[in-house]
């Protein structure tokens, strides 16, 4: 897929990079990078867009991203407000899985690593017990130089390799890995899609019609639909629905917002379809997901 290529900033004798962001907000194209990246959220929240799939990041969150997987940690709209003083910070390591060479990773001894890294093309979420372990680990290895940070490098992937506890987030980037000899999807054109990203995420909670974000990507109605489904494998209905639910689903945490509130502020006209949508997404109801997650009846 062809987005924004993106260099990832190290000198010629590092294995890895560890690198620490600390930002108004994140990097808010859709871009790509031959590294895989390991990556902990350590302040802020927003939506993570990973090849087909999207999602909610937030604190503490811990997410790997696939060799050349487009992707954009893009923050909650708050973010990109001057009026406040909000951070987005997070912790990532940076490799290639082949940067030791074909004989070190085909060593018997890394057979979990090798299985990890073609379990990682689509990205994975890493949820539970590994995520707090990796979560310290990531903090740990900024401090380390030398072997000491080859040693706490390999322990992540060690944890991660071993563990169960994880979440595959793209479906297509996998399958490609896994079949490489099928004919690629499509390409991404980098600058229309992240106008239509940047776009959706600005009004999203407003009506929006096809005709207004086909003339943004400067296309027509139909030339748009068929471009947006070969690079994303969904219709934009689809991504633009997968959107206001993600927002929706921060909201249910709140038990002092009403469900219909929620609706309108997610960019529903009313309250069925609203319910619908989050059905056919969510495969549960808003109201049974807020108990969920609140642990209490609303």
């Amino acid at each position: 897929m062809k987005v924004i290529p993106f260099s990832i900033p190290k000198t010629q004798k590092e294995a890895i990079r560890v690198q620490v962001d600390s930002m108004k907000h994140f990097y808010d194209n859709l871009h790509q990078h031959p590294e895989i990246q390991i990556t902990l959220i350590t302040r802020s929240e927003g939506v993570l867009i990973a090849g087909d799939y999207i999602g909610n990041f937030k604190e503490n969150d811990v997410f790997v991203i696939g060799k050349n997987q487009a992707h954009v940690f893009r923050n909650d709209k708050i973010y990109f407000d001057p009026q406040n003083d909000l951070v987005a910070e997070n912790i990532s390591i940076f490799f290639d899985a082949q940067y030791f060479g074909d004989f070190f990773w085909n060593l018997d001894e890394m057979e979990m690593v090798r299985r990890f890294v073609a379990e990682a093309a689509g990205g994975l979420r890493i949820e539970g017990t590994a995520a707090q372990h990796i979560a310290i680990l990531l903090k740990e290895i900024v401090q380390k130089r030398g072997l000491d940070k080859l040693i706490a490098f390999f322990t992540i992937l060690k944890v991660i390799s071993e563990s169960a506890e994880y979440k595959p987030l793209a479906v297509v980037e996998k399958y490609l890995h896994n079949h490489p000899t099928r004919e690629p999807v499509g390409q991404y054109d980098s600058d229309r899609m992240n106008t239509i990203l940047k776009y959706t995420f600005q009004e999203y909670q407003n009506t929006i019609t096809i005709e207004e974000v086909a003339r943004v990507a400067n296309l027509t109605p139909e030339a748009f639909c068929r471009y947006f489904k070969l690079r994303t494998r969904k219709t934009y209905w689809r991504f633009l629905y997968e959107v206001r639910i993600n927002h929706a689903c921060k909201l249910l945490a709140d038990k002092n917002i009403t469900i219909s509130d929620i609706a309108y502020q997610s960019g529903f006209n009313n309250i069925s379809n609203f319910n619908r949508v989050f059905k056919m997404i969510m495969h549960s109801t808003p109201r049974d997901y807020a108990r969920r997650v609140t642990k209490l009846s609303i």
